[in-house]
């Protein structure tokens, strides 16, 4: 997150990507760092996929991503 914080701070638009496991932490640090940064969680778990169940997961989250890269927040 302080990442994405750093990169919007500067002008270029980033989007924090994470598993469904963590949006209490992401909304944490969001509230912490003083941003409103795009976010984009995935079903969790992301530790056992296998490379094929990774593309898949990214192939369906993708458009999310992209319409909260160009988005105005």
């Amino acid at each position: 997150m302080h990442d994405i914080a750093d990169l919007e701070r500067r002008g270029v638009p980033g989007v924090f990507v994470a598993s469904d496991e963590f949006v209490d932490a992401a909304e944490t640090q969001v509230a912490a760092l003083g941003v409103d940064t795009a976010r984009v969680f995935v079903a969790h778990p992301i530790q056992d996929r296998t490379d094929d169940e990774m593309r898949a997961l990214a192939d369906a989250c993708v458009d999310e991503v992209l319409a909260a890269l160009t988005r105005p927040h």
